[in-house]
């Protein structure tokens, strides 16, 4: 399975239409056309269905367009830094992390490498520990921001000087915002939002001392906003970290934090035994002078 190909088919799935493809890779119908059906035999899958006005894409095409989605990226990225591997330190340098304000310790790093070296451009992906971490073992992100326990055998990593803090977001008018900080009973009968990473081994569960099926979880999220939407709408209280989402202001949420506090610990990771970039090594070397120097 050649590159170019997927590169096809990618265009192909986008454009929905042979004809719209063919313009943009520059290619005749028949050419495109030969090469798809080429590539469906040496799967021996079906890939398209292909209708009068559309084609779309099949079980198989889903996982073959996420897939190639990967490998190009990937593919790119390598093409990038060996161009960039003379001594002009520039590139690309990639991060995934959840939600959490410590990504400011993070692009301050950054803005410091930025400042001696404009060539190099940061990249951030958000989504949670589990997305973070697949994207990290497949070689797409040089760096993860997590909040769980740091598995040593594969990952190199550095503790952060900061941690979150645990708390609730809830509608300023409910009458759990009259309290100063919430304890576990108070949630118990709440309807709640909850991170779709929420299970009975994580720390805010064994905070509020109950198993997911005895609480009356009314829904997860995977990006904060969109939990504070929830919220806002009278959907449930948001269990989340602080600083994450505006509470000043003319808004109608508010943030409290759980009594007793429950903080959430990060780490920078990256994998073990693997040549990381130049630019992603002055970054770390950059990183650590950062964070020696905030700790004196």
């Amino acid at each position: 399975m050649e590159i170019r190909v997927l590169q096809y088919f990618l265009e192909t799935a986008k454009e929905q239409t042979i004809s719209g493809a063919a313009q943009k890779l520059h290619l005749t119908q028949p050419t495109l056309s030969r090469q798809l059906k080429e590539l469906e035999e040496s799967l021996g899958k079906q890939l398209f269905i292909r209708g009068s006005r559309k084609i779309t894409l099949t079980e198989e095409g889903i996982l073959l367009r996420k897939r190639a989605e990967q490998i190009t990226e990937l593919m790119q990225r390598t093409e990038n830094e060996i161009m960039h591997s003379d001594d002009v330190l520039s590139g690309d340098i990639y991060f995934g992390a959840g939600e959490t304000d410590a990504i400011r310790i993070l692009a301050a790093s950054a803005r410091h490498i930025r400042n001696n070296y404009p060539d190099v451009h940061f990249h951030i992906y958000s989504g949670d520990t589990e997305d973070v971490l697949d994207k990290l073992d497949k070689g797409l992100l040089d760096f993860g921001l997590i909040f769980t326990p740091v598995d040593v055998d594969k990952y190199d990593y550095i503790k952060m000087p900061v941690v979150d803090e645990w708390g609730v977001l809830m509608r300023k008018d409910l009458p759990l915002a009259q309290k100063e900080s919430i304890r576990p009973a108070d949630l118990w009968d709440k309807p709640l939002m909850v991170s779709r990473e929420f299970s009975e081994k994580s720390d805010i569960a064994k905070w509020l001392g109950k198993k997911p099926e005895e609480l009356n979880i009314s829904g997860t999220y995977n990006l904060v906003f969109n939990g504070s939407v929830m919220a806002d709408e009278g959907l449930g209280y948001v269990l989340t970290f602080r600083k994450l989402i505006n509470v000043t202001g003319e808004t109608t949420l508010c943030f409290r934090p759980l009594e007793p506090p429950l903080y959430a610990p990060m780490y920078l990771i990256w994998k073990k035994y693997q040549p990381i970039t130049k630019s992603a090594a002055k970054f770390l070397e950059i990183f650590k002078e950062d964070i020696g120097k905030s700790e004196n």
